[in-house]
């Protein structure tokens, strides 16, 4: 985990003409998106295979990462912040949690650029596995250069879920998820591209990272 300070990180979304300024609080995140290793070590089935434990784990839904950060929680004795839905429409999240979830999408962009201003912290050849360069597969998490605050494969390899929902009175139950994949073309791997889908939705480009407030109950 990487302790992000704390910061203002401005949004658009595109498809409304919408900007929007969102105030952050100190937070952790992943160096590195969770590997198939990592997710096979705690959920019951896991969706990728362990010959390449060292990639990025891909194939998941949102309803499996919630549930990852679950139990990651509850191994590190830590308040679990979901509280997962019965028709598996998504989960709520638990006042006061204290373990590990989804990053917020205002946090994940946030922490992807790491103080810059660009569509990209790098140039796109040396930060992230895309198209041009990935050879139609994911690749080992960290091989890349990272971010200025050290944070590896925000942008390539995998697009990765966010804790949001896209739009609730349009979309329902969506989520967002960012970032861009090994499949995707120089435009598609840019800090400000949102993506959505139901909770149940997963795809072998499509996995995540775990994040961790550290001021007790914010988001």
């Amino acid at each position: 985990m990487v302790q992000i300070p704390a910061g203002v990180i401005v949004l658009r979304d595109d498809r409304i003409r919408r900007t929007w300024s969102v105030e952050l609080q100190a937070f952790a995140i992943g160096r590195y998106p969770v590997t198939r290793a990592q997710y096979a070590a705690l959920m019951p089935h896991h969706p990728s295979s362990l010959a390449t434990a060292q990639r990025p784990v891909e194939n998941v839904s949102w309803n499996d990462a919630a549930k990852f950060c679950n139990l990651l929680s509850e191994m590190a004795n830590l308040t679990a912040c979901y509280d997962m839905h019965d028709d598996d429409t998504g989960a709520a999240i638990v006042a006061g949690g204290t373990g590990y979830r989804l990053p917020t999408e205002a946090e994940w962009e946030y922490a992807c650029r790491a103080g810059s201003n660009g569509p990209r912290y790098g140039n796109l050849g040396d930060i992230a596995w895309y198209r041009e360069n990935s050879e139609g597969r994911t690749h080992d998490v960290g091989q890349k250069q990272a971010n200025q605050w050290g944070l590896y494969d925000t942008l390539g390899n995998v697009w990765e879920w966010c804790s949001d929902q896209y739009d609730p009175e349009v979309y329902g139950a969506y989520r967002l998820f960012r970032g861009g994949g090994w499949s995707d073309t120089e435009r598609g791997c840019l800090a400000t591209n949102r993506r959505r889908s139901h909770p149940t939705f997963s795809i072998d480009d499509l996995g995540f990272r775990v994040a961790r407030s550290l001021t007790p109950g914010s988001r």
